[in-house]
């Protein structure tokens, strides 16, 4: 049978060429947008003083100025799209070679015709449109064709048959539009072209066919060939839930019923006339090659083992797997795909051996790796790869010490994957861009990597996975990965059922089991995972391999201890040493679940209502927290019975002066959120516009987005928020948009795992909201927190106090009151700081008491070491002022 037609080797002279233009094309669009318009506008600049200074005149200098910028915008735009740019050439050309064309016909016939260059100008619209679509050519490549065929048609029927007009020109070109239409139906190839750099398959069909009757197969030295292989002896096929189906709808096998199958739904004769010499072939060798090794193809005269791998077995080591269904259904795609194209091939269809490149995206944990290993195990059954092999690797692997070392090292990697599949985890951290800086060693990798990509696509498969953010910024900084690594697989998160059925399996590995609690208390912290959105932090299934593991160690602690515990002479029995129980889960999961960062904090909701309670005054500020708090209940209970509910506000504005307790509140607010399943945990980030803005336009958006990250799964707390909008900044603050920008961006992004609270004065923050029509719509909830009056600043002065051990005498009680009663009336709360100022009074108060209790040194008592006094009062009171004015 015949087998897929390699692709040529493209010319030393044409690679260097591609490398070249390809280097080019990263290092242009590496400079920012902004750079280049204006070293475009310098260049322009250049030349209209070169002009002057030679004394050009006018016209010249325009001519030269427009010139150069004409020339600028063709240079950006081939660099741009390299493959429309060509189009538009051959169209140009077209154009002005149509106006001579026109003018062969007789006079006669353009009085009686319409002008016939005006027509010949138009037949470049379906040319232009048809090239564009065909796939398997380059559209530059069909354009000239048709249009040249036109042109040599036109000049050749214009004095012959005039009165045929321009109709054998449009003839010609729309006959061999048809003609490539039809062979890119027959064949499109994985990779047609990439960039306007077309590798077209030229190979003898001929030839082929020639093989095709002798029963050949095209072979590489040194490499399996990819040829009709005869499966095992006794394997029946692909299943029909599992195996990979032909375009047609038939699936192969030995069968005579599936031959009918076959050619019921509608195949072309030449594949069923292949399909059927392939299911004699494999049911004469199922007979004669039973027990031992077998020999390749027939035809191909050699002792080539076959491995004892088949595609059945593979797809079903992937439906072995837990959950994944919709990378199940993408992989038997592509296992689908390729079958097809084996059938084409073997009927003789100019076909391209399938290979292409893949992206994993989805979180940690989900199987891509072992996935990995059954996609390699699908193409090597096919006999696409010489090997089932997979090389794992990582940024360390590729990424050398030094400029010039990466590019060695990772050429020395891919020469250890050649001929199976080499996959990279977190390949996103090949382009690690620290505060805009580009990564120089990072790229370096990635230009290597993608010039063996393309060198070496028929004898290695390049899987690049990692989380889908990073990912798809990864993808997107480099204008060649994009096309070469063009198949994206998902991964998604396992749900609680299926996070129980891993654990089961593992637990099954070591031959034990859960009784019937365990199992129940599994499913409880699995939903409780899913319910806080972490189950991808904690990693998905790696979490639930180290909670069994985990489990069967705090089994056996238990165990043991009990026996030690237990009168002498009595054992453990068989089943108490097998038997994971329900508290053997919950110490586990305790001891896993530590280490992440907040896990354990979170609160029951009473006690976060509690906390909010043991505040001193902010009587509006405690209702409007208890309401939103209710509403967050209420919708929880909509949501599970089943009724319409709109998402909960996730997005604060606190506004008051400081020292009112903002920051505690966003800390309630996010005690609150976690303790409904809202937040992974209640952690509160605080940052301000120092932590946001970066030192040039670019590093803003990393050191926003860095902040962000930091604070998902709680609370990202930005105070003095109106602080990013500074209009003091001539022609506008682009540092503090760009971080404003970033912020809405992510606010609307990651609403189901972030609650962002801006914090700042009441006038200020009405002028930051209002600075931009996103910020109302995303932060609609307002918190006010009044200022807080005299009773309350005496109570938060006593209460710092006896939390630190120590406790005012009643005359500098009394100094107090009437101290916080004078700040109050003279307006200056405010000022002051609130519930800050009393802290000051406090520690300036204890500054004071300390020299006087150093000086009784050993004679000094408990009162003298803890009781603050008037004096202390008012000397506190006297600095603060004489400081503040």
């Amino acid at each position: 049978m015949a087998a897929f037609r390699r692709s040529r080797s493209r010319a030393a002279a044409a690679t260097a060429a591609r490398d070249l233009f390809e280097r080019l094309r990263w290092r242009y669009f590496q400079i920012q947008p902004g750079l280049r318009f204006l070293g475009g506008l310098l260049l322009v600049a250049l030349v209209a003083v070169g002009a002057v200074l030679v004394g050009a005149p006018v016209t010249t200098t325009a001519g030269a100025v427009a010139g150069t910028a004409a020339l600028l915008a063709v240079l950006h735009l081939v660099l741009r799209s390299p493959a429309g740019m060509a189009v538009v050439s051959v169209l140009a050309c077209w154009l002005a070679a149509s106006v001579p064309l026109g003018r062969m016909y007789p006079e006669h016939v353009s009085r009686i015709h319409p002008d016939p260059s005006l027509l010949l100008a138009l037949l470049a619209l379906p040319v232009a449109f048809m090239a564009l679509r065909l796939r398997g050519y380059a559209p530059w490549r069909t354009a000239l064709a048709a249009l040249g065929a036109a042109g040599v048609m036109t000049a050749a029927m214009a004095h012959p048959l005039p009165a045929l007009h321009v109709a054998p020109g449009w003839a010609a070109a729309l006959a061999l539009l048809a003609y490539r239409w039809d062979q890119a139906r027959r064949s499109v190839p994985a990779e047609a072209y990439d960039t306007g750099w077309v590798q077209e398959q030229r190979a003898d069909a001929q030839a082929d066919a020639q093989a095709d009757s002798q029963g050949g197969a095209m072979t590489v030295p040194g490499k399996r060939p990819f040829s009709d292989r005869p499966r095992r002896p006794g394997d029946p096929g692909p299943k029909p839930d599992q195996a990979p189906r032909p375009a047609s709808g038939a699936r192969p096998g030995p069968d005579a019923d599936q031959d009918d199958t076959a050619a019921a739904a509608g195949v072309p004769a030449a594949t069923q006339a292949a399909y059927e010499r392939r299911a004699a072939a494999q049911a004469g060798q199922a007979g004669s090659g039973a027990g031992g090794g077998r020999s390749g193809g027939a035809g191909q005269g050699g002792d080539e083992t076959v491995p004892e791998i088949s595609v059945a077995e593979a797809l079903a080591e992937l439906e072995a797997m837990i959950g994944l269904e919709p990378v199940k259904r993408q992989v038997r795609s592509i296992a689908a795909s390729i079958e097809a194209a084996h059938l084409r091939a073997a009927a003789g269809v100019p076909t391209e051996k399938p290979m292409r490149h893949f992206v994993f995206v989805g979180p940690p944990g989900t199987g891509k790796t072992t996935v990995a290993r059954v996609l390699a195990k699908i193409f090597y059954a096919f006999g696409l790869l010489p090997t089932p092999a997979v090389v794992e690797a990582h940024r360390a692997d590729l990424v050398g010490e030094y400029l010039g070392a990466t590019a060695i090292k990772t050429s020395q990697l891919v020469d250890s994957a050649l001929g199976g599949v080499l996959f990279v985890d977190e390949a996103y951290a090949l382009v690690n861009a620290a505060e805009g800086q580009p990564d120089r060693f990072g790229n370096e990798a990635v230009q290597t990597l993608l010039k063996r990509a393309e060198d070496d696509r028929d004898n290695l498969v390049i899987i690049l996975a990692g989380y889908e953010a990073q990912m798809s910024e990864f993808l997107a900084s480099n204008p060649g990965l994009a096309s070469r690594f063009g198949t994206r697989v998902h991964f998604p998160s396992y749900r609680p059922e299926e996070l129980l059925s891993i654990a089961e399996y593992h637990t099954a590995l070591r031959e034990d089991r859960l009784d019937d609690g365990a199992r129940t208390r599994l499913a409880a912290r699995f939903e409780e995972v899913e319910r806080r959105g972490i189950v991808d932090e904690l990693g998905n299934g790696r979490f639930v391999r180290t909670l069994t593991e985990a489990a069967a160690r705090a089994r056996d602690v238990r165990v043991v201890g009990a026996a030690a515990a237990a009168p002498t002479g009595r054992r453990p029995t068989a089943e108490d040493l097998v038997t994971v129980r329900a508290v053997d889960v919950d110490t586990a999961y305790a001891e896993v679940t530590e280490r992440y960062r907040g896990y354990v904090e979170t609160p029951t909701l009473d006690e976060a209502l509690g906390s909010l309670d043991a505040m001193i005054g902010l009587e509006p500020v405690k209702r409007q927290v208890r309401e939103i708090a209710a509403q967050l209940q209420v919708a929880r209970m909509r949501q599970e019975q089943g009724l319409v509910t709109r998402p909960p506000t996730r997005h604060f504005v606190f506004t008051g002066p400081p020292g009112t307790g903002k920051t505690t509140v966003a800390r309630v607010l996010g005690r609150i959120f976690a303790a409904l399943g809202l937040l992974a945990r209640p952690s509160v980030v605080e940052c301000q516009r120092a932590d946001l803005v970066g030192d040039h336009l670019g590093a803003t958006a990393l050191k926003t987005n860095k902040v962000i990250d930091s604070a998902l799964g709680g609370v990202l707390f930005v105070d003095e928020a109106y602080g990013l909008i500074n209009p003091g900044y001539s022609g506008g603050d682009a540092f503090g948009a760009e971080a404003v920008q970033t912020l809405l961006k992510r606010a609307e992004d990651d609403r189901d795992r972030l609650v962002i609270v801006l914090a700042g004065y009441e006038p200020d923050m009405d002028r930051f909201l209002s600075s931009n029509p996103g910020l109302a719509s995303r932060f609609d909830v307002r918190v006010g927190f009044p200022t807080y009056g005299p009773d309350e600043l005496l109570q938060i002065a006593q209460l710092i106090a006896e939390e630190s051990g120590d406790h005012w005498e009643e005359a500098a009680l009394d100094d107090l009151a009437l101290l916080f009663q004078r700040v109050c009336g003279r307006g200056r709360t405010d000022e002051l700081g609130n519930g800050r100022f009393a802290r000051s009074i406090y520690e300036k108060a204890c500054a004071s008491r300390a020299p006087r209790a150093a000086r009784l040194g050993s004679a000094a008592t408990a009162a003298d070491l803890t009781v603050l006094t008037a004096d202390d009062v008012h000397a506190a009171y006297s600095e603060l002022t004489d400081r503040l004015g």
